[in-house]
């Protein structure tokens, strides 16, 4: 497959995925909601990289989802009492949120990198990837609201879970920009960076310190703290407890020891291919 929406680049585990219609602000075309969880499947299942950074090309990190797709592409339907247009939106809706939610089912790590405005969908985005790093410059908006809309392809059950509950109803209820500052400050980003080249350099070294470490630990963090996010104290205590009597290594477990004490990378398994 040849992207025509995104640039993938993989060198050292590292997968970075490049948001790449500049010229479009980056809008999320029916080609984007397609190709991304194709992207990330490769990438994931044959156990191409260690950790994934989503970045963009322009001045805007994603001017949401693009126009295009309210003209038939979630319904080919118009007539709203047909009997076949809410199934048909519906499951044109699912179909948006399996492909973000790629990236949180994804085993390996997702950093996002945001630079000028993320509207929308690209809010959508950012909060289904397990880190957010942003420019002095950026910005998120819950921009649904401004065009008669209300947010339907995840940021809600995801942003709460690190914005506050009044925060995030003043956004949605608004619309208004939060910029970086105010991103940071509630726990949405984890830093902010003064321009472009400065957070990319400090998001990939974060990638590679990533990238060093045990996949199969790393996978069972990202796992166990999604696991936990979605329920109980008790039942994410007896999770972690089964994974790890499962997957714990320790020849892994001993390897990260002696790289340790001797000052070394370690050189660990990669995550096993998928073959399901």
């Amino acid at each position: 497959m040849t992207p025509t929406c995104f640039k993938v680049d993989i060198t050292d585990n590292i997968a970075h995925i490049i948001l790449s219609r500049p010229e479009k602000r980056n809008a999320m075309s029916k080609e984007f909601w397609e190709e991304l969880p194709q992207i990330v499947a490769d990438i994931d299942d044959n156990s191409r990289a260690r950790v994934i950074v989503i970045s963009a090309e322009g001045p805007v990190f994603s001017a949401g989802i693009d126009l295009a797709m309210f003209g038939g592409g979630l319904s080919t339907i118009t007539d709203k009492n047909h009997p076949q247009y809410g199934p048909q939106f519906y499951e044109g809706a699912k179909k948006l949120q399996r492909s973000l939610s790629s990236l949180e089912e994804c085993r390996i790590p997702v950093l996002a990198a945001i630079q000028g405005g993320c509207y929308g969908g690209g809010v959508d985005l950012i909060t289904a990837c397990d880190m957010r790093y942003g420019t002095a410059d950026s910005f998120i908006t819950i921009y649904e609201i401004l065009v008669g809309m209300t947010a339907d392809v995840g940021t809600f059950p995801r942003i709460m879970n690190h914005v506050p509950e009044g925060v995030v109803r003043e956004l949605a209820y608004t619309g208004r920009k939060m910029h970086a500052d105010e991103c940071k400050t509630h726990g949405l980003y984890n830093a902010v960076f003064d321009d472009h080249a400065a957070m990319m350099d400090g998001v990939m070294e974060i990638a590679r310190t990533i990238a060093k470490n045990p996949p199969l630990a790393v996978y069972g963090c990202k796992r166990a703290i999604t696991y936990g996010r979605d329920h109980s104290t008790a039942d994410a205590l007896d999770n972690i407890a089964m994974w790890n009597m499962s997957m714990l290594i320790p020849t892994e477990m001993m390897e990260a020891m002696q790289a340790k004490g001797q000052k070394r990378d370690g050189e660990f398994k990669d995550l096993p291919k998928r073959t399901g």
